[in-house]
This record gives structure tokens, sequence and C-alpha cells, in this order.
């Protein structure tokens, strides 16, 4: 767990990453405040390998809530470039000169691919066309505000999760039907974020692999999709839930419930993966690493429960 992880250009020293915790204290324009420098600060001091930011919003319509992160204009990037010069200065430099303790950010949208009622999130039906575009115009002000590691939330009930889970996406386009259908729309916004994010920093995807009930997609559906994004330059794969049915038996209280799954994305895929979810026990953490060959330790409440 507190050996060092190396991909591309960046050296994470060890393998525990804080999560993406929404913290609902923005501004009213998506601005983040001296709270987000303190709760993501606390990490960087705490030894953390991987500080990642909350969600940031590519739109007005991208955003949660009122008080939800955004990345849309320069006052957001030139708040969140205060937040990143603090961490990378808390923190010691790796093998490669980059800082070791990371700040990402995740890029995400508050619209779905249909109107079905059974979506965990509310919105409105998404032109697929253009959502891409607007995602990847923001990934160069990402980087200009000092983020060296960029996530594409594919996750959890947002966008890019509704249309791969035939449940949510109830398209007759060539977004929806098949499993390549449904995946069309996630490869083309990786796609065009890929062109506009430097080659040598980190791209992943938070995806969510499967969603715990029959009628949605499957973990050989999400395997396909890591294979198709693996060759158009998947650096990692975060594995998550897809969250876009509230009937889905999800095993709670299971410690590590989602690595089975990771694990064996990572064998069929040989994508390096990150896995999250119930990991709070630093020995059986531990374990999931050493036997279970999970490469990143995603936490969240835990910190949040007890900081670094």
């Amino acid at each position: 767990m507190f050996d060092p992880s190396a991909l591309t250009e960046v050296t994470l020293r060890n393998r525990i990453a804080i999560s993406p915790v929404t913290q609902y204290s923005c501004s009213p324009d998506g601005v983040v405040t001296d709270w987000h420098l303190a709760h993501l600060g606390a990490g960087a001091m705490g030894g953390a390998g991987l500080v990642r930011v909350e969600q940031l919003a590519v739109s007005p319509e991208g955003r949660m809530t009122p008080g939800g992160a955004a990345l849309w204009n320069d006052d957001q990037a030139e708040a969140l470039a205060r937040v990143t010069r603090f961490l990378k200065a808390r923190c010691p430099a790796s093998s490669s000169a980059i800082p070791a303790a990371k700040a990402a950010f995740t890029s995400c949208g508050m619209a779905t691919p249909s109107s079905r009622p059974t979506t965990r999130r509310a919105g409105s039906p998404s032109p697929p066309s253009a959502s891409p575009l607007v995602a990847a115009s923001r990934a160069p002000r990402g980087h200009d505000a000092g983020f060296v590691w960029l996530e594409i939330r594919y996750a959890q009930g947002f966008l890019g999760a509704s249309f791969l889970s035939p449940i949510a996406d109830g398209r007759v386009d060539e977004h929806g039907g098949t499993a390549e259908n449904r995946a069309r729309f996630l490869v083309a916004a990786f796609r065009a974020v890929r062109a506009a994010w430097p080659e040598r920093l980190l791209l992943i995807v938070r995806m969510g692999a499967i969603d715990f009930h029959s009628d949605t997609h499957t973990v050989q559906d999400s395997i396909a999709l890591v294979e198709a994004l693996a060759v158009r330059g998947l650096d990692r794969v975060d594995i998550s839930l897809g969250m876009n049915i509230n009937a889905a038996e999800v095993p709670w209280t299971e410690c590590g419930f989602m690595v089975p799954t990771a694990s064996r994305i990572q064998r069929e895929t040989g994508m390096p993966v990150a896995v999250s979810w119930n990991l709070g026990a630093p020995v059986a953490a531990d374990r999931l690493i050493r036997d279970e060959g999970a490469g990143l330790l995603m936490v969240g409440r835990p910190a949040l429960a007890n900081p670094p």
C-alpha cells in the first residue's frame, strides 16, 4: 500500500488516493473556496499519494447543485490553481520531478441520454454530438490550473454511465440498443478530451462497471469499453458503480465489494485499475493490493471521518 506507483511521467509516492468527495461549498458561481483549500490540503499534508478534487462541471448546465464546483471560466480556474499550488508546495517531488501528491479533476454533466424514469438523476435528454466538444474545450483550462491527472466520470449516474446502461439509455438512434452503440458517446467524448489533454499527463476514466442488477450492462460490456478506450490512449481505469437504478442490490457492507470486478477487468484487459468503495480498514486494503492486484485505492468516507 505504501509502495510508489508510476504511470507515464506521473509517480505517486504510495497507492492511497483521496477520492473526489463533493463538498457543496463553492460560491454560487462555482468557484472553490478556502473550505476546499483546507479539505484537500489536509490530504496532501497527511501523506496521500493522490488528492482528487470533486467533479467539476464543464458547463452551467452540468452543475449538480448550486454549491458544486465548476471549470468553464477563468475565475473558476484561478481559484483551483490556488489549491493546486498549495498541494504541490506541501509535497515532495517524485523521481519524475512532479509533486508526489497529485490533484485530479472530473468532468460531469447533468443531462440524461433519454427521458426514462428509471434513472437515478433527473435531467433532460442530451444531444450527444455537442457534449464531447464541451468537455474537451475545458481540458486545457484544467491543465493551466495545475492539474496533472484528469478523470472523465462515466459512473455513479452521471451522463456517461447513463449512456452505457440499457436501463437508462432508451435511445433508438446510433447511441442506443447494442452495447457498442451505447458506448459510442463515451468513446467520442474520450477521444475529444484525449486530443486536448497533454499526452504526457494521465487521462483516466471512472467507470460504472456494473449496476448489481440483472437488466443492465454486464462486466463484459465494460471490458469491451476499456479495450476500446485503451487503444485511444487510456492510462488507467477507476472501477466504480453505475448507479443507474434504485433497485440495484449493492452489497454495501462487504469490504472491497468492487475489487473482484476490478481484478477481472485488469486481468482481461491488462489495463491498470484503481478501485474504491468500503476500503477503510488498513489491513484489508493492503491485502487487496497484495493479493487481488488493485493498483490504487480510492478512499473517501474514511478520509472524511479520520482526516490525514
